[in-house]
């Protein structure tokens, strides 16, 4: 079952008399409950195509359908409700909000949103990514691992249909980067969320079932992957 398409999306940057065409007449379809890696060198389109599938930036031409209603004909202040209640996103960076603790910072959608705390479900979110003992901790005493944790505890509080995450391993030593794809793969076939990734390391990329390659903007190949 399809939970979100794009249709001949496009996103060019212009300066003066200049252009770049970052995503070029891109199409694709993902199924409720998939895990889909977007992969590609820099400079292939991959986080732009992430942020314009998931509602973070405009596109230049094409559609974005999230369960048959277009993305962008939302009004501002409806798309950004719908990201925060439907999307979840994890980035390189964690983000976190240095002065909250662990637990604090997972609330932080669900108190921003006004809606009543499922303890029931966040319980089995950190017992699933293991933060129970970070969780009175603020994230100045956390390893990077742990914080990236803390960040997908955070995008999964609101019970989003698709996490998309950008580059989540790429401050990560490999050990950590092992155990955060491990925990991601676990949410997406426990939870049954679907995820969507952006990688340059192909071997994080093999991790998905289907690997979507970019290169200039374009998809240059579009494969499942056969063995994990």
């Amino acid at each position: 079952m399809e939970i979100l398409r794009c249709e001949a999306l496009s996103k060019v940057y212009r300066s003066g008399e200049s252009k770049v065409i970052a995503l070029d007449q891109v199409s694709l379809s993902l199924a409720q409950g998939s895990f889909t890696a977007i992969t590609g060198p820099s400079g292939s389109g991959k986080s732009t195509l992430l942020h314009l599938l998931s509602g973070l930036d405009h596109p230049s031409g094409g559609r974005v359908i999230y369960q048959e209603a277009d993305l962008y004909k939302y009004r501002d202040n409806q798309l950004s409700v719908l990201r925060r209640r439907r999307f979840g996103f994890v980035f390189q960076s964690y983000n976190l909000v240095r002065e909250l603790t662990g637990w604090e910072n997972i609330l932080l959608p669900v108190m921003l949103d006004a809606r009543r705390v499922d303890e029931a479900y966040l319980n089995r979110i950190i017992d699933l990514l293991g933060i129970r003992d970070r969780l009175s901790h603020l994230p100045g005493a956390m390893s990077g691992g742990q914080q990236q944790r803390i960040a997908i505890a955070r995008a999964l509080a609101n019970k989003p249909a698709i996490l998309f995450a950008d580059e989540p391993t790429g401050n990560l030593d490999g050990k950590s980067s092992r155990e955060v794809l491990t925990l991601l793969r676990q949410v997406n076939h426990e939870l049954g969320i679907t995820l969507v990734l952006v990688t340059h390391d192909l071997n994080v990329a093999e991790q998905a079932e289907r690997i979507i390659q970019l290169e200039d903007g374009r998809i240059d190949r579009d494969s499942e992957v056969m063995d994990r």
